[in-house]
């Protein structure tokens, strides 16, 4: 089955973790091997094996902070370093695209188009030697690259078509993961500039506080690209019933992430992956539907390769490929065959067909 994948930080494993993408997961293991560093030799996501899995589309990041807490390869001392790292990772997917192994999406037509073209591929056998270019939809993680909300124009010309505003800590435009803080004295004007220019508003990583503020200020399609439910998993970076309400409410779609910290209730980073399997990423996956009494607002988000690798993934998890296994597993929670594509794919296209309006 065809799958959308709504969040993964391709740029940022290519270009800060230089890791050749175009080599298999395999491969890339071997050259990491004794290479100190959480998540080294253990990735899961390379092309390769986004083709083997089905990938037909996925939202790729942009991703460089500037909150004041530098963090190497992750939290730049100054804003214009974020900038040129994020102008970086954007030459990168265009540089994929030059080389005929993915095509960036910025219309409904194009994403029609595209669509059609792994149905057709999967239709005449789905060789995996032959599979079209990889879509991707250009995504922001923590809009600090972002020099001011009059810019961002400049960024949908270039391909944006989401922004998260927020990442982990105090945003240049919003409080993120571990904050209690709001919107900046930034954050309502890039609302307003998102809302005139239809870009979708991933709320994703948001504080509460800045959560409630925004959907109060942007009233444009809303979604969380890699998000679980904090009534599953009680912490702050997953978000309340109410929250998940509010978008199943305005029409928006959830991806359930795979990071196991976001999964298994107290998991300590470097504790074993034992024991979280794919099907608690479903747990996720069925509250948000037993909220909505649908299956219209469920989906993936993986964030795998995050900063993290099979070591914090759901332990039958080896590769992105494996993502075909959730069918199967949804199938066996009771979920119709149509309910199974919502939530593999369907969700995230019609989302974005209703966002991009053709």
């Amino acid at each position: 089955m065809l799958i959308v994948d709504a969040h993964l930080d391709l740029a940022w494993s290519a270009l800060q973790w230089n890791r050749d993408l175009t080599e298999s997961a395999y491969t890339i293991r071997a050259t990491e091997a004794g290479v100190p560093g959480k998540g080294r030799a253990q990735n899961t996501v390379a092309l390769p094996e986004m083709r083997q899995g089905r990938i037909a589309l996925s939202f790729v990041t942009m991703l460089a902070r500037s909150t004041g807490h530098k963090r190497e390869y992750l939290d730049y001392g100054s804003q214009a370093q974020a900038y040129g790292v994020a102008i970086g990772q954007l030459a990168y997917y265009r540089a994929l695209e030059m080389d005929g192994q993915a095509r960036i999406l910025v219309d409904g037509s194009g994403l029609r188009a595209h669509i059609a073209e792994w149905e057709n591929w999967e239709s005449a056998g789905a060789d995996p030697a032959e599979t079209p270019p990889l879509g991707f939809v250009l995504s922001m993680e923590s809009a600090d690259p972002i020099r001011d909300p009059e810019q961002l124009e400049d960024w949908q010309q270039a391909g944006l078509r989401l922004l998260g505003p927020a990442h982990y800590g105090p945003g240049r435009y919003a409080g993120g993961t571990g904050t209690e803080l709001g919107l900046s004295d930034l954050g309502e004007p890039l609302l307003r500039e998102m809302t005139r220019l239809g870009m979708l508003l991933d709320l994703t990583h948001f504080s509460d506080e800045a959560f409630w503020e925004s959907v109060r200020i942007y009233d444009g399609p809303v979604l969380a690209s890699h998000n679980n439910c904090r009534a599953l998993v009680p912490h702050q970076r997953q978000f309340s019933d109410e929250q998940l309400k509010l978008i199943i409410e305005r029409d928006g779609v959830i991806g359930a992430a795979f990071d196991i910290w976001m999964l298994q209730p107290g998991f300590l980073r470097g504790d074993s992956s034992a024991g979280v399997f794919i099907d608690t990423v479903v747990d996720h996956i069925n509250h948000v539907c037993q909220l909505a009494g649908n299956s219209r607002h469920a989906a993936i988000g993986t964030d795998l390769d995050g900063g993290f690798g099979r070591e914090q993934s759901p332990c039958d998890l080896d590769t992105i490929a494996d993502l075909q296994q959730l069918p199967s597993k949804l199938a066996a929670r009771g979920y119709a065959e149509d309910d199974i594509k919502n939530i593999m794919h369907g969700n995230w296209l019609r989302l974005l067909y209703a966002a991009w309006g053709d």
